[in-house]
Parts: C-alpha cells; structure tokens; sequence
C-alpha cells in the first residue's frame, strides 16, 4: 500500500506540474500577444477604437491634417465680404478656390471700391465703413487708419499670412543695370528725372504709380513727385510702360516678374548689390511666353532682397461674425495646406 500510495502521489506531482506547465505557457503565450497588439495599437485602431480603413491611426492622422483646412475649427457659415491689395489678386483666383471647395460653408464675395482703385489703402476703408467684413493689405496698418478706427471707436488687427518682394520693371528697350532703393525713391519724388542719372541713356524717366499706392515701402508717408503719372491698375501700368520707352512702375514682384510687356529691372541696397528678382539669366523677349521669367524664390526667403512686404488679413475686432470670418480666414491661410497655396500663387510663406 505504501509503495502503490507514493506512486499515486509521484503521478498526482506530475499531472500537476503539467497542469501548471500548461497554464504558464498560455499566460505567457497571452501576455506576448497583449503585448504585440499594444505595441501595434497606434498603427491599427483609431481613438474611438475602431479600426481605421487607412490603417493609420486617428492621432497620427490628426498629427499630419491638423494644418489642413478641414481642421480649422470656428469657421462661420454664410456669405462674407472682402478686398483689398491688388497683389493678392493670385491668392484670390488660386488659394481661396481651394478654400472654399474645401470649406464651402464660408462664402466669399470680392468686392471692388464704388469710387477710386482697388488697394490696400481703399480695402482699409471699405472695411472702417462698414463695406467689407475684413480685408487684405499689402503693407501694415498707417497710423492715420488706426487713428480713425479709435475715433470710431473700432480696433483694427493686422495678421501677417505671407511674403511678397517689391520689384520695379521698365520698357524693353532701356539698358540699365538696376537701381538701388534711394535711386527708386528719387525717381518718385521727383529728384531723379532722367535715366542718364542712374546709368542709362539720356531719356526722361516717366514713373507710373497708382494714386492710393499698395506697396509703402518705397516712400513710406512721403508724396510723389508732380512728374507720376497716375494709373488705374497694375495692368494699365504695364501697358504703360511696354509703350514709354523711359517708363518705370514698380509692384508685386509676383504680379510683374512674369510679364512679357516689361523687363524687371535688379533692385539693390548700393550699387554693388543689385539683386535681380527673378532667376537669371533674364529671359529675352522674343522666347515669352514660351517662356517667362521665374521669380528669385532664394532670394526673397532669405532675406537678401532689399525690399519685401508681409501680406495682411485685416480684421476688425468687433466680437461679431465679420471678426470671426476674418479671424478663421487668416487661420485657414496659416495652415500648411493654406501656407502651401500661397507659394503656388507665387508668393513666400512666412518661417
């Protein structure tokens, strides 16, 4: 009896410690699977828990759209009006056809000034009279349209959303090697009166300019000189000047670097820095508009090219729905989807 006894419990040991054998292989197989499924959760199941038919997960997703359109929360529904700076005329036809596909909800009209030109100075006005829910700039707020909004009691806000160059562009037949900032400013306040003056041949210069300037950065809160000839728009200004051989006008650098009318012309800080705003060597007449000239992206990102201008989305802060229309525009530009349009309508995103 004792020996069968010891046998039973030799064999009950045994059973046992297979039995136990069993349960930690299954409990590590368990543990080695929970393990793998959780190192593999972000890539196979979304934050609801459901999994993703892209097999990407939710908050990877959201880590790589959140500068899309589609993620810009707080954008108002209905009809808003807006205008401004002609040199966001390419942002208008390009970005903004891609916004408003994207995010139809918000409805944008454009609409042109009842009296005088369409500009930056005019779209500020429209907006301080209550003509547009917010506007676009290209150049900062004046100290006079800041002064009026107080006296309106009105706060107005600028948003930079891109970067634009200044270049200036002459008849196809001058020969001159640039002009520096000074020389421009001479040029315009009538103190430089002949080509002859700056390089060129003995030609009377005849500046082009529109009445409300856009671009303030060559004579910041300085008049023209009576020898400006006033244009509607940038599109007469370069008919203008492909007709007048001494003609000069100077604007977006996006707006008229391409142009086959009118040669640009290299803008400097001295006379040995002329930097050219477009790629060179310049593209001569008679191959545009097989090709045309392409604008100097280099330069104007990193700073070298003397004159560049942030663009503005001008936003009146009135806690009501054309703050908020202005607000979620600005916002919708600044995404990476947004900065990445601007560059395509040629312009520079902001660093």
């Amino acid at each position: 009896m004792i020996n069968k006894n010891n046998k039973h419990a030799s064999l009950s040991k045994d059973v046992i410690q297979l039995i136990r054998g069993v349960i930690i292989g299954k409990v590590l197989t368990l543990a080695v699977v929970g393990g793998l499924l959780w190192w593999q959760r972000p890539r196979l199941w979304g934050e609801s828990g459901v999994l993703s038919s892209s097999g990407q997960s939710s908050d990877t997703a959201s880590a790589a759209d959140v500068s899309t359109f589609q993620t810009v929360t707080d954008v108002p529904s209905g009809s808003f009006t807006y205008g401004g700076s002609t040199a966001w005329a390419p942002i208008r036809q390009l970005v903004d056809s891609q916004l408003q596909s994207a995010r139809p909800e918000l409805q944008l009209r454009y609409v042109n000034p009842i009296n005088g030109s369409p500009g930056s100075s005019s779209g500020i006005q429209m907006l301080l009279d209550g003509q547009l829910d917010f506007a676009q700039s290209s150049r900062p707020l004046k100290d006079e349209e800041l002064a009026i909004a107080r006296r309106e009691g009105l706060t107005l806000e600028q948003h930079p959303v891109g970067i634009d160059g200044i270049a200036p562009v002459v008849n196809h037949s001058l020969q001159v090697p640039g002009l520096t900032i000074d020389q421009l400013q001479q040029i315009y306040r009538g103190q430089i009166t002949n080509w002859s003056q700056v390089g060129g041949p003995n030609l009377p210069i005849t500046p082009f300019s529109h009445r409300q300037k856009d671009v303030d950065s060559v004579l910041p809160n300085q008049p023209f000189g009576s020898n400006v000839q006033y244009v509607y728009s940038t599109t007469e200004a370069l008919r203008k000047v492909s007709s007048t051989p001494g003609g000069l006008y100077y604007a977006s650098a996006r707006a008229v670097v391409p142009q086959c009318s009118v040669k640009p012309l290299p803008l400097g800080r001295t006379p040995n820095q002329l930097i050219p705003s477009y790629r060179e060597p310049l593209v001569p007449l008679e191959q545009c508009p097989r090709q045309r000239n392409q604008l100097n992206v280099e330069v104007l990102k990193n700073g070298s090219y003397p004159i560049t201008n942030n663009l503005f989305v001008i936003v009146k802060q009135n806690q009501g729905r054309e703050q908020q229309a202005g607000v979620a525009y600005t916002k919708l530009l600044l995404t990476e989807q947004g900065q990445k349009a601007i560059e395509q309508a040629g312009f520079i995103g902001l660093p």
